[in-house]
């Protein structure tokens, strides 16, 4: 079977299909820092730079027999639950699906696999959801969605996402079932073997903390004995102070209201703002993780990029470029590749 992801970011669909043996021939993206990442992580891919809209034609050369899949995850801000502004039928992001269903009709693929935020199902009471339903029933295709939750699959995230696959040619799909559902990898297993690491780290390569890593963390540590993108933005002392407040599974709640003095009004912060991730369980959403202020478990900083990616299954291998603002950005856009893994797999062994 061979892919194209459309709004790849830095490819976490892809790798994901990538594990479950899907060759990807091609990828479109159109943020140059994440298009690099892409392409250092997938070289035998080829990465168009590209806005979607100025893309008219799609030559990947397919042999005999050779399924065809197309998967991607169009922006979905305008759908997140938390950007009360942004989700109406008047943002003109929330439309980019219509692209997606423009390039399904131009490459004509077998299967599709399209991922978005939960909250697509509810904006605008379905309306986005039904008219990409439509959309794709127009096309031809035998559709079906679901919510997944990451942390069901291995991610040590709970972060859920719908998913919409379609076949062409009539054939029924059904999503995988939950792989963990009482206990899940958390936090502690994604980081404890991990470097310690001080406010503002700008080391990039450092040895592994050879502290009892768990079977998570074996699955995906690198072969050279150290670990990349170990970089932490640099909070001000003010900020450092706050965090000393905060217990594990703790917000902003438990700092001392007179530490809030820079914020307007402290009792609407959202109570992701300055979260403490709980060891023992899995993560809240990774999304821009630098903005909602969240942090380390044990030690009073932020989150660096390689903790990020391990809490969306990124193996250390996998390594991120540009400045530390978009590379943490590139980590909370990503669809965690072994959620993206369960679902391609199960359409893998439904074309056997």
């Amino acid at each position: 079977m061979i892919g194209i992801e459309i709004f790849s970011g830095v490819g976490g669909m892809s790798l994901g299909a990538t594990m479950a043996g899907i060759e990807i021939a091609m990828a479109i993206e159109i943020d140059k820092d994440a298009a690099a990442t892409f392409k250092l992580n997938h070289p035998n891919t080829n990465v168009l730079v590209s806005d979607i809209k100025d893309i008219e034609t799609i030559e990947v050369p397919v042999t005999v027999n050779q399924k065809k899949i197309l998967m991607g995850g169009p922006p979905c801000q305008g759908f997140s639950k938390s950007n009360v502004r942004g989700r109406t039928i008047n943002n003109q992001k929330n439309w980019l699906f219509k692209e997606y269903l423009r390039i399904t009709a131009l490459w004509k693929p077998d299967w599709f696999v399209l991922e978005n935020v939960q909250g697509l199902v509810e904006t605008e009471k379905g309306l986005f959801l039904k008219e990409i339903l439509k959309g794709f029933d127009d096309l031809g295709y035998t559709v079906n969605y679901k919510v997944l939750n990451a942390k069901n699959y291995g991610v040590p995230q709970s972060r859920e996402r719908l998913f919409i696959v379609g076949s062409l040619h009539n054939e029924k799909f059904e999503f995988p079932e939950p792989l963990f559902t009482d206990k899940f990898i958390t936090v502690e297993d994604a980081f404890k073997d991990l470097p310690h690491l001080v406010n503002g780290n700008k080391d990039t390569e450092l040895n592994y903390n050879d502290n009892n890593p768990s079977d998570f963390a074996l699955s995906l540590r690198s072969n050279l004995g150290t670990v990349t993108n170990n970089a932490v933005s640099r909070n001000s002392e003010t900020v450092m102070k706050r965090y000393e407040h905060i217990c594990e599974g703790g917000n902003w709640r438990n700092i001392p209201i007179e530490m809030m003095g820079s914020y307007k009004d402290v009792t609407r912060c959202h109570t992701g703002i300055y979260h403490r991730l709980h060891g023992k369980k899995p993560s809240v959403v990774i999304g821009n993780y630098r903005k909602n202020m969240l942090v380390h478990p044990w030690q009073n900083r932020g989150l660096s990029v390689r903790e990020a990616a391990r809490l969306q299954s990124f193996p250390d291998n996998f390594k991120f470029v540009g400045t530390i603002n978009s590379q943490q950005q590139q980590v909370g856009n990503a669809v965690p590749p072994l959620l993206a893994k369960a679902v391609f797999t199960k359409i893998i062994n439904s074309n056997i």
